[in-house]
């Protein structure tokens, strides 16, 4: 669904257009595998998660994206973020990307806090004079102290969500993905991490914001949309979309 939008494909920070997706469910882990090797002759059933969806979200709009359970959020944010890609149509993306998303994964665990801040610089596209540069920041925002040198395995998961948000948060990114990520920690790093995402807002990125959390939708998106059973239903000013919402969940 297209909701009738011009697309500018050099103006606009994320672009999808006309883009279907559906994945294959297999019956157990040993068909899937056998599936991947032999194709289409081990049986499976196609699921489709939308068809023909197009919409645009412009360089330093705060967009949130509500919907229930299965109607297709995390699919998008994995679309954008490179972890998978449409059957057909096209997923354009014009920045660089940093996603608070799983927080508290893809570390590895025997290395060091510090060394993981590498790491994950080095996969977010960072340089090593970029991380250099910015590796104070990341360690004084993340409140680690002396654990920053300890190996990320004697982390509570508290800690690993604080030094994952703590990486995404000080990159300078173009486009900032949030999908429940905020509640990090007590309630004192949490406002932390609030008035980060703000800072992050009024440099100019874009924030794609994705929550069962009307309240918090309000507070960071003037502009929402609404996804339910595949379809794009409307895209537009938050308080009305979220007006949408509350009757289509109940």
């Amino acid at each position: 669904m297209s909701l009738g939008i011009d697309f500018n494909k050099e103006k606009d920070a994320i672009v999808f257009e006309n883009v279907s997706k559906r994945y294959k469910l297999y019956k157990n882990d040993k068909h899937r595998f056998f599936g991947t090797i032999l194709g289409e002759i081990v049986p499976y059933k196609d699921k489709e998660v939308f068809s023909d969806l197009s919409f645009k979200i412009g360089k330093g709009e705060s967009v949130g994206i509500l919907g229930k359970n299965g109607a297709g959020k995390s699919t998008i944010l994995k679309m954008i973020t490179g972890v998978t890609f449409p059957n057909s149509g096209s997923v354009i993306v014009n920045g660089k990307v940093s996603a608070l998303l799983e927080l508290t994964t893809g570390f590895d665990i025997e290395s060091t806090g510090r060394e993981n801040i590498y790491f994950k610089s080095y996969l977010m596209g960072l340089t090593k004079k970029q991380i250099e540069e910015k590796i104070d920041a990341i360690i004084e925002f993340s409140e680690l102290g002396e654990y920053i040198d300890q190996p990320i395995r004697t982390y509570s998961s508290g800690m690993k969500a604080r030094l994952g948000f703590s990486i995404s948060a000080n990159i300078d990114p173009d486009i900032l993905i949030i999908d429940e990520a905020l509640s990090v920690g007590d309630s004192k790093f949490s406002k932390k991490c609030n008035e980060k995402v703000k800072e992050i807002q009024k440099a100019g990125a874009t924030i794609l914001f994705v929550s069962h959390s009307t309240s918090a939708i309000k507070s960071f998106c003037d502009k929402s949309m609404l996804l339910h059973q595949g379809q794009l239903i409307t895209y537009g000013e938050t308080e009305e979309v979220i007006k949408l919402y509350n009757k289509v969940v109940k």
